[in-house]
């Protein structure tokens, strides 16, 4: 996909960067203002704690992080910029040297494999939830090699539908074929632990407080029907409530005090007292409830009945039945547009989209141009529809909503979706980070569609690599301007230690590596330090099957800093995603703490490169792999 969709550009040209380096900060101390003046700009560079009761930066607890950009002759705050930042560790307890600051900020920019930063302020990325037992990582911005894959996931089993906390450092999936849910840490893209979650753990969902995460088990009574709870903060279970046979869907009050689940072989919905963790009572609605939606206006509950099209209304906080509106039957999945008036029932069995009005609990439209609906998503001008019939993605103008229905649509790949294999709860349309634009996943085409609102075709694509994508999601990690000229972000520092703080703006073109030190954590077990460090020295990411490629590495040893270069017993592992094929290889060294060995791979796909020594007491996971891509 092309650069020029993401909103951050970043210019390739020359960096221009300042000359000397802040000192390092006393690490008992909050981290002081660091500022620098160059090109008619200040810059003042701050770091906050937020945990409760902190004074000081720890590692694993949150932090802020706050450029602030001031025009040095009038004062005035500097707005719309590009910044981009990257956070690593420093290897010392020295502060940078400008020399090196531009290395590693040009290594970053180039999306080298030689540096990667512990925390990446600057894009997003996008997660393909695929039918095979893993999730893709893509980082459209930039790529290696022609590859924007970035890592891959491997899952005990496929996932069904996922949940990105509030803060974007934990993703929740459900996998229902083994009864669990997955718990990945998305900064080092890690499966944390496997959670048992009851019986066919499917739909997922999350308190408005983040307290808890929702599960809903599809089976019925006597197996367990009904929810999972779990404590978001320690994956822990913290309650399983049974509520009735079937397909589940749950929604929470705004206040997290009530949860409500749908039943669909009962005919009901459960409300659930989410301080005491026990069912209340049940509430009748229509035959085959399949999707809840909280209106932010009426507060009140709508549940859609695929039995009848009845849409229920239940008073969010009384949780008695207010109204009833009647679609037609097969409505499948409610949503509502931004500001929670307008609601949307997608109905697959009629390829009909109903509109009413939470205002009034009035129907106003039925738009019958879609083939086969099955899933909705909104920005805030549009309302995206898929369809399993068709390629086309249709968009329903918000705008004027209210008195007509303005359609058009774009083609959202080449195939439709509903020739490849079933579709999970999980959403295939998801918003960009830049909220006029979408991706949108064709599981057929195996491919990630990326449309800017507003063009007659998509502007790009990101190639899954042979996997069939059936969900989609952006982890966005990047800064953003909360006031005029101030941009900020929250972050997590992975270990103790200091920091450095590459910064660059685009224009005026302006570059520096501020200075940051983290406390060790007493509630963080942290890891103790690996012997080695890896750089791989690879320049294409792509090799042809049957054909010899030659993997080089450079090892460095952590204690020293230098290279180190006299193991034998450095051992390679390649193995084919998900593990069908592997072998082992010792690497020969050849100098200057260089390593090297002739790989030879048997057929196309998404290849995994370990390295180990156990001399130095250093195992396959303890550094970072590579991924290279094989074609015929």
């Amino acid at each position: 996909m092309q650069r020029q969709t993401h909103r951050k550009l970043i210019s390739f040209a020359a960096i221009i960067l300042l000359t000397g380096a802040v000192q390092a900060q006393e690490a008992k101390q909050p981290v002081a203002p660091q500022k620098i003046v160059e090109q008619g700009i200040a810059i003042e560079f701050t770091v906050e704690p937020l945990a409760k009761q902190a004074n000081t930066i720890r590692a694993a607890e949150d932090v802020n992080v706050k450029f602030k950009v001031t025009d040095t002759t009038t004062g005035t705050p500097v707005k719309g910029l590009g910044l981009s930042a990257w956070i690593s560790k420093g290897p010392n307890e020295k502060s940078i040297e400008p020399a090196e600051c531009r290395e590693k900020i040009q290594s970053y920019l180039t999306g080298s494999l030689r540096a990667r930063p512990d925390v990446d302020l600057n894009s997003y990325y996008v997660l393909a939830l695929n039918k095979s037992p893993d999730i893709s990582v893509i980082d459209p911005l930039l790529g290696f090699g022609g590859s924007k894959l970035f890592t891959l996931v491997m899952l005990k089993s496929p996932g069904e539908d996922w949940l990105l906390t509030r803060d974007g450092e934990k993703l929740f999936v459900t996998l229902p074929s083994i009864n669990q849910v997955a718990l990945i840490n998305t900064r080092n893209w890690i499966v944390e632990t496997y959670i048992d979650a009851g019986i066919k753990p499917t739909r997922i969902t999350v308190q408005p407080d983040q307290q808890y995460v929702w599960v809903a088990n599809d089976g019925n009574e006597k197996e367990g029907g009904g929810v999972t709870i779990i404590e978001t903060t320690t994956a822990k279970v913290a309650a399983k409530i049974l509520t009735g046979a079937g397909k589940h869907d749950i929604v929470i009050s705004n206040d997290n005090r009530f949860a409500f689940v749908s039943n669909s072989e009962s005919g009901t919905v459960s409300i659930i007292d989410i301080r005491k963790l026990e069912k209340l009572r049940d509430v009748k609605v229509g035959p085959e409830p399949a999707s809840l939606a909280l209106s932010e206006l009426s507060k009140a509950v709508y549940v859609t009945s695929q039995g009848d099209g009845t849409i229920t209304v239940i008073e969010e906080q009384g949780q008695q039945v207010l109204a009833t509106m009647k679609t037609k039957p097969g409505a499948r999945s409610i949503r509502f547009a931004p500001g929670g008036r307008y609601g949307f029932v997608v109905n697959t069995k009629q390829s009909a989209v109903h509109i009413f009005d939470a205002a009034s609990n009035r129907m106003l439209h039925e738009v019958n141009v879609v083939k086969s609906p099955d899933q909705i998503i909104f920005s805030p001008v549009f309302a995206f529809v898929r369809s399993l019939e068709t390629e086309t993605i249709y968009m329903l103008r918000l705008g004027k909503i209210d008195k007509e229905v303005d359609v058009t649509e774009f083609p959202g790949g080449q195939v439709a979706p509903g020739h490849g294999s079933t579709p999970v709860r999980a959403d295939s349309i998801v918003l960009a980070p830049e909220g006029n634009a979408v991706i949108v996943a064709n599981p057929v085409d195996k491919v990630l569609y990326y449309y800017t609102e507003g063009m007659a075709a998509p502007m790009g694509n990101f190639q899954n690599y042979r996997r069939e994508p059936l969900a989609a999601m952006v982890v966005d990690r990047s800064l953003r301007e909360i006031k005029p000229g101030i941009y900020s972000t929250t972050i997590k520092l992975p270990a103790s230690g200091r920091y450095d703080v590459a910064f660059l703006n685009d224009s005026p073109r302006v570059s520096h590596c501020f200075n940051l030190v983290a406390e060790s954590n007493p509630l963080l077990k942290e890891a103790k330090p690996v012997a080695l460090s890896i750089e791989h020295q690879v320049k294409e990411k792509e090799l042809k099957v049957s054909q010899d490629f030659t993997f080089r590495f450079k090892l460095i040893d952590t204690a020293t800093g230098n290279p180190k270069s006299d193991l034998e017993d450095v051992q390679v592992l390649t193995f084919l995603s998900p593990g069908v094929w592997q072998r082992r290889d010792i690497a020969k060294p050849v100098g200057d703490g260089i390593y090297e060995l002739k790989i030879n791979v048997p057929e196309a796909g998404v290849y995994m490169l370990f390295v180990e020594s156990p001399s130095m007491r250093v195992r396959y996971t303890d550094l970072p792999y590579l991924m290279l891509h094989a074609a015929e």
